[in-house]
């Protein structure tokens, strides 16, 4: 059955070829050929959405940010809590996690457009008001707050070389990483009293 021809279907195709390859690729490695032949269109049709391969890249990231905070839902009175779910979904996706990384890599550190600026303003807003509201430690800036935490959460994305081969193996070897990573974070970043 031939693909559907739609607009949005097309553009749909091209976003989940993308995905694909950026996180396998980076930016710079990824091509337009590849993932126009992955959508199974032209590289022009590619273009006539996405004006550039960073262009791409960030609504990738973008939508893939979203998805992030859909799944994980940081609430900074229980940021043990968060720290757990963010692990458990760069468990189960670990390419996403290489897609962001990449642009944390390749992009300019002052881009303007990049999707992770406007997630982590609003990361840093909420847990700037928990800590005036009394619900963290007020000694702490919000900054190292947010980074600690996201880097101790994916700290078991990035070294997938550990993971046991034996699919049960593999499960406790998770759910012994996530323990650890909870309560790394609850104890840096405990609830105030």
């Amino acid at each position: 059955m031939p693909p559907t021809t739609s607009p949005e279907a097309t553009r749909d195709r091209i976003l989940a070829a993308a995905r694909t390859e950026f996180a396998r690729y980076g930016i710079a490695g990824a091509r337009i050929d590849r993932i126009a032949k992955a959508a199974k269109t032209s590289k022009e049709r590619v273009y006539a959405y996405f004006k550039s391969k960073e262009a791409l890249y960030r609504h990738v990231s973008a939508a893939e940010l979203s998805a992030i905070v859909e799944a994980t839902r940081m609430d900074p009175a229980d940021l043990p809590g968060y720290a757990g779910r963010l692990h458990d979904y760069y468990a189960a996706h670990p390419e996403r996690y290489r897609l962001m990384q990449w642009g944390r890599l390749e992009l300019d550190p002052g881009d303007t457009e990049d999707p992770i600026r406007a997630t982590m303003a609003g990361k840093l807003e909420r847990v700037a008001k928990a800590q005036v509201d009394g619900l963290l430690d007020p000694s702490w800036d919000p900054i190292d707050i947010v980074v600690l935490l996201n880097q101790i959460a994916a700290s078991w994305a990035g070294t997938i070389d550990f993971l046991p081969a034996d699919p049960a193996e593999r499960e406790q070897y998770l759910r012994d990483r996530r323990a650890a990573v909870v309560t790394a974070v609850g104890r840096l970043f405990p609830a105030a009293r």
